[in-house]
C-alpha cells in the first residue's frame, strides 16, 4: 500500500530547530526550556501521595517484623527492569524480600491465583509464623479478582503498575500512574523508601521506558534522557556482557539500541524460557555468569525472531485482508510470539490485527492497532458480554484470553462492530515530514541541531525530510534476501551515502540516472573508527 506523504510545514526563510520545535508544539519559552533541559526524575512528582504513605507505612512494618515480601513482576523488559529495581532497594533496606517473575504458559499475565497459589505452596517462598506482602510490579491494576483471593488467605497487596484502569482493585496501596512505565513507577517508590537515590537505577528505567514503547515526551523524556547517560556508564556487569554480547559499544548507546537490540532480547526470555534469566542478568555481580546469560540471552532472541518470521508468514498468507480488522488463530503460534506477529502483520497491511495461539480449552490473543484507534477501549465494549475470561493493555496494544467454545462468536462480533467503528482513513499509512529540504543543507550543522531533539521514541520522532528530484548514482541490494539498499544520491560534485531498510523490492527499478523523492532522516555511520553523514531512507517515490 502506498504510503500517503505529510509535510508539516515549508522551511523558507525559517531556521530549522525552528521548524522541528514549532512541529512539535514548542512554541513558549517554557516548553522550549523543559524540553532541552528536562525535569530530573527525582524531581517529578506523579503519585499520590496518600497511597504512598499507606505504602510506606506497610513495607515498613514488613521489614521490621521480617514478614517476607515478594515483589510480582511480569515476564517484559518493563516489568523485569522494575522488579531489579524494587527486589534491589528493598534488600539494601534489609527486607526479607524475594523476586517472583510469573511464567506466561503456567501463570498468565499479571498477579493471579495461580501465580499466588505458587508463591503459598512452593517452600522456597515460606517463612514459619511470618505474614506475607506482595509488591506488583507493571501489573496488577486489572487484578481485582486475584487481590481479593490474596485477602482471602491473609495476604497483603500493594499495586504498582501504569496500565488503563477499569475497576480499582482493594489493595493495601495503588502506587499507579499512566504518565511512565511500570518500572518508572516502581523507582518512584524505591525513591520513597530510599531518599538518598538520584541516579540509582536509572539505566533499568530508561531501559523499560523505551522498550515499553512510552512517548518520550514530558516524563518519560526525563526518565530516558537521564537514563541514557546512566547506561552508557553503567557498571551492571550483566548489561555490560549483554553489550558485548549484541556488538554495542558503550558510551555510543542511543534510545534505538535499546529498543532494537537490548529491550528484545530482555524480552525473549519471557516470551519463550524463563523471564527469570533476564532478571538474574540484570542483577549478577558475578561477570562469569553475566557473559553466560548473555549467550543465552542473544540465542533465545534468535530463536524468537525465527518463531516471529514464521509465523508471521503463516499469518499472513491466511488472513482475510479484505476486513478493517485482521483476525486469525492457529495451534501453530506461541502465546510468546503472538504480540509479535499482530506488530507485524499491522505494519505490513496497516490494519489492526488480532492473534490467537489457540490451546485446548482456553486461548491467547494479542492486539495491536493503529494510529487513531484506541483497542483496549474498542475489546472493553464487549468485556461484560462474557466473551473475554481476562483483557487488559493499552490504547495501542491488548492481550485477551477467550474460550475456545467462544472463539468464533467473538471474531463475528469484532469484525461486525469494526465495520462501523473503525473510520477508513485510519488505515491509510501516513508518513509525516517535517519540511522539505535541499540535500546541501544535509551536513554537520544539521546532525549538531537534531541531536539536541535526542532522544528520539514514541512521541519524538526523529526528524523526518523531504527532497525532491534527487538523481542516484548508485544502488544495491544488501542482506541475505536482498531485503534492504545502500543507496548514493547526487549532492552536488559530491555523493550522499544511505541506505533504506526493507525497500529492497524497489531494487531493480532505482537505476543510477534516475530522479526520485525521498523521505528519510538523516544520520551518522560509524564504521572502522570513522564517522560520516548517511541518509535513512523512508520511502521512495519515482517519477
Amino acid at each position: 500500500m502506498e504510503k500517503l506523504w505529510k509535510i508539516k510545514q515549508q522551511l523558507k526563510n525559517k531556521n530549522i530547530i525552528d521548524v522541528l520545535l514549532e512541529n512539535r508544539g514548542l512554541t513558549t519559552k517554557t516548553k522550549i526550556s523543559e524540553f532541552f533541559n528536562p525535569p530530573k526524575p527525582w524531581e517529578i512528582k506523579l503519585i499520590d501521595q496518600t497511597q504512598i504513605k499507606k505504602a510506606l507505612l506497610r513495607i515498613k512494618k514488613a521489614i521490621k517484623n521480617q514478614e517476607l515480601i515478594i515483589v510480582y513482576g511480569d515476564y517484559d523488559a518493563d516489568g523485569i527492569c522494575g522488579t531489579a529495581i524494587l527486589w534491589e532497594t528493598l534488600h539494601s533496606q534489609k527486607a526479607n524480600v524475594l523476586p517472583f517473575i510469573p511464567d506466561r504458559e503456567r501463570h498468565g499475565y499479571g498477579l493471579s491465583k495461580k501465580g499466588i497459589d505458587e508463591i503459598t505452596k512452593n517452600s522456597k517462598f515460606q517463612i514459619p509464623n511470618s505474614k506475607l506482602l506482595i509488591i506488583t510490579v507493571d501489573n496488577g491494576i486489572v487484578a481485582n479478582k486475584a487481590i481479593d483471593y490474596a485477602k482471602k488467605k491473609g495476604i497483603d497487596v500493594i499495586v504498582t503498575d501504569h496500565h488503563q484502569i477499569k475497576d480499582l482493585p482493594n489493595a493495601q496501596s495503588i502506587i499507579w500512574s499512566d504518565k511512565v512505565c511500570g518500572a518508572a513507577v516502581a523507582w518512584m517508590l524505591a525513591k520513597e523508601l530510599d531518599p538518598a537515590i538520584k541516579t540509582e537505577f536509572l539505566d533499568l528505567a530508561c531501559i523499560a521506558t523505551i522498550s515499553d514503547m512510552m512517548p518520550l515526551t514530558g516524563p518519560n523524556r526525563s526518565f530516558a534522557y537521564f537514563g541514557l547517560k546512566e547506561l552508557n556508564q553503567t557498571k551492571r556487569l550483566g548489561l555490560k556482557a549483554l553489550f558485548e554480547e549484541a556488538g554495542l559499544k558503550q558510551g555510543l548507546i542511543e534510545s534505538w539500541q535499546v529498543g532494537y537490540i537490548i529491550g528484545p532480547r530482555l524480552n525473549a526470555m519471557g516470551r519463550l524460557e524463563s523471564a527469570l534469566d533476564s532478571l538474574r542478568l540484570l542483577c549478577t555481580k558475578d561477570n562469569q555468569r553475566a557473559q553466560n546469560l548473555a549467550v543465552i540471552l542473544g540465542l533465545t532472541n534468535k530463536q524468537r525472531q525465527e518463531m516471529t518470521l514464521k509465523s508471521f508468514e503463516h499469518a499472513k498468507n491466511g488472513i482475510n485482508t479484505n476486513k478493517k480488522l485482521l483476525f486469525i488463530a492457529h495451534e501453530s503460534y506461541s502465546a510468546g510470539v503472538i504480540g509479535l506477529v499482530a506488530g507485524k502483520l499491522v505494519e505490513h497491511f496497516y490494519k489492526p490485527a488480532i492473534v490467537i495461539s489457540k490451546n485446548k480449552d482456553i486461548s491467547k490473543g494479542s492486539v495491536r492497532s493503529v494510529k487513531g484507534f484506541n483497542i483496549i477501549e474498542y475489546l472493553r465494549i464487549f468485556e461484560n458480554q462474557g466473551y473475554f475470561e481476562e483483557l487488559g493493555g493499552h490504547p495501542m496494544a491488548a492481550g485477551f484470553t477467550v474460550k475456545n467454545a467462544m472463539l468464533a462468536q467473538v471474531e463475528k462480533k469484532l469484525q461486525e462492530s469494526a465495520r462501523e467503528y473503525i473510520k477508513d482513513e485510519w488505515l491509510q499509512p501516513q508518513l509525516l515530514a517535517d519540511c522539505e529540504l535541499n540535500l546541501d543543507l544535509v551536513n554537520d550543522k544539521l546532525i549538531k541541531d537534531i541531536k539536541k531533539f535526542a532522544p528520539f521514541g514514541q512521541g519524538n520522532f526523529q526528524p523526518n525530510f523531504v527532497t525532491r528530484n534527487v538523481e542516484i548514482t548508485d544502488c544495491r541490494q544488501m542482506g541475505a534476501t536482498g531485503k534492504h539498499l545502500r543507496l548514493c544520491f547526487k549532492n552536488g560534485v559530491k555523493n550522499l551515502q544511505a541506505i533504506a531498510f526493507g525497500l529492497g523490492e524497489s531494487g531493480p527499478k532505482l537505476l543510477p540516472g534516475k530522479k526520485v523523492d525521498i523521505l528519510y532522516t538523516v544520520d551518522e555511520n560509524n564504521w572502522n573508527g570513522k564517522t560520516s553523514i548517511q541518509l535513512k531512507i523512508r520511502d521512495i517515490k519515482l517519477f
